[in-house]
């Protein structure tokens, strides 16, 4: 039986997929990626060949929406396919030793539906979802095989002291304590001299480590099934990369002021933030054409689904980063934070040579919760019930059909909100602790994306009865987490007393 007649017969319910026919899974997840920070989405100043060589030879997800606004709830949506409603962790929050809220110890994770399936399973790069002490630990998350960074904050360096090898710390040549990823202009420094910069940049680029380790996994499971989630930090900031990167920008912007921060808690300072910030992004490209390079070199890419994605939208202009310069999010309101679509509506590219036909592009409204019974499905492994996802992988073999039903997100950051996207329709809520604080009633906006993606026409006012439609809708798709409440619906915790200023 062909291909791709055989994946339609599994989702028509026929028995599991031999292991020849079991497609590989490569997920290649971004950090911190505009909308139109590639070039399939239109992106003008920055070089994307490879992903844009996937888009061509693949599915452009062109309203796919990441799990959160922010890194660690995103990437808790991906891992375990629960929407923000039910997910056990729906903003960052640290616990301790720079690591985030750990996954809890029955989380059952894409991975784990997978190695049970007879899948090799690695991870390399930003975990985010727990220490090695934790039960977030990835190893004990259904991953086989991980090189990189379990902390986020340790993350915002390039060039951190030391990474984590299966469980093991592994010191890179960076110095004792790594270059900071936060650090204020040398005082007295000339603003105009490299010199001055030096500091900020190291030898050991990360990077460098989690492509060749992905390569050698590749290349070790060639035979057999295997699932590789590659979750680069590229091209969160700090603003560093290395010269042989950099130089392919060198004198293409103008780079005036540089960035030199006077805040010890900024990110570092970089004389050339906007040629940096093309080369970030340009060398997480390069290294998407090194998996795809090494799947070729195994004789599997043809057998792959690979898809690459980011845990939200562009950075708010911090370190540096300018991102009307590049038009990051191609006029979506909102940035990385915002529920907003420029904070949650991803670049996303599908490409499998044999099952998926190339060069579509679907307006499906699609999540990263959907991608663990899609995997699944494409694995013909036993997700778990209750998952809050919808397979696409109709949509993927080339039988699109629109989402059954709505896609839910809150957000207890960034003075929380709520958002829910249902056919044309998008409901959302901000600053709701701004008003729970006051005393005041939550406020839904009302947009039709269809008429209006960029979110500027309010039509609550217009429609009430659909906001009530979609606020109940809202109310139906979670639950509530005591660690995150919602303000305005959850009970809060008592306001801490303000700390009197110190003297200076």
């Amino acid at each position: 039986m062909s291909r791709t007649p055989r994946l339609l017969a599994v989702l028509l319910g026929a028995l599991s997929l031999t292991a020849a026919e079991r497609p590989n899974i490569v997920f290649i997840l971004a950090d911190d990626l505009g909308y139109a920070e590639v070039g399939f989405n239109g992106q003008k100043k920055i070089l994307t060949p490879n992903v844009d060589r996937l888009a061509r030879e693949g599915l452009v997800l062109a309203r796919h929406y990441s799990g959160n606004a922010v890194c660690a709830p995103s990437r808790s949506v991906l891992m375990t396919g629960l929407s923000p409603g039910h997910a056990h962790a729906r903003d960052n929050r640290d616990v301790g030793d720079g690591e985030q809220t750990p996954l809890p110890a029955d989380a059952v994770t894409v991975a784990r539906t997978l190695k049970d399936a007879g899948y090799a399973t690695g991870a390399f790069g930003k975990w985010g979802l727990g220490g090695f002490g934790s039960t977030g630990n990835p190893m004990k998350q259904g991953f086989d095989r991980f090189l990189g960074l379990s902390s986020q904050w340790i993350a915002h360096s390039q060039y951190p002291k030391a990474i984590w090898d299966d469980g093991r710390e592994v010191m890179l040549d960076n110095g004792p304590g790594g270059v900071p990823g936060h650090a204020r202009f040398p005082e007295g420094g000339d603003p105009k001299d490299p010199a001055a910069y030096a500091p900020f940049i190291g030898k050991d680029f990360l990077g460098d480590r989690m492509i060749a380790g992905a390569e050698a996994f590749i290349a070790r499971h060639a035979r057999t099934p295997f699932f590789l989630y590659y979750a680069s930090t590229l091209p969160h900031v700090s603003l560093q990369v290395p010269e042989a990167d950099l130089r392919k920008y060198d004198g293409k912007f103008p780079e005036d002021p540089p960035f030199t921060p006077a805040n010890p808690g900024s990110y570092v300072p970089n004389r050339t933030p906007r040629a940096t910030y093309a080369a970030m992004i340009t060398r997480l490209d390069t290294e998407v054409g090194r998996i795809v390079a090494a799947l070729e070199k195994a004789g599997v890419a043809d057998d792959t689904l690979i898809v690459f994605s980011a845990d939200n939208g562009a950075t708010h202009d911090v370190g540096g980063v300018e991102t009307k310069f590049f038009d990051s999010v191609g006029g979506l309101r909102g940035l990385k934070g915002s529920l907003h679509e420029g904070g949650v509506r991803v670049p996303t590219v599908v490409r499998w040579p044999k099952a998926c036909p190339p060069g579509r592009r679907s307006a499906r409204v699609s999540g990263f919760e959907d991608w663990h019974v899609t995997f699944a499905q494409a694995a013909g492994a036993k997700a778990p019930e209750r998952l809050d996802g919808e397979s696409l992988l109709g949509a993927i073999t080339g039988q699109d059909a629109p989402r059954t039903g709505p896609l839910y997100r809150e957000f207890a950051g960034y003075g929380a909100q709520q958002a829910i996207w249902d056919g044309k329709w998008k409901a959302v809520r901000t600053d709701m602790l701004k008003a729970a604080r006051a005393g005041k009633p939550l406020r839904t906006q009302l947009y039709d994306l269809e008429a209006d993606p960029n979110e500027t026409v309010d039509l609550a006012e217009k429609h009430p009865e659909k906001v009530k439609e979609l606020e109940a809708k809202m109310a139906a798709a979670r639950t509530p987490n005591a660690d995150f409440p919602l303000p305005g619906i959850d009970p809060l915790p008592p306001e801490k007393p303000k700390k009197a200023a110190k003297k200076r």
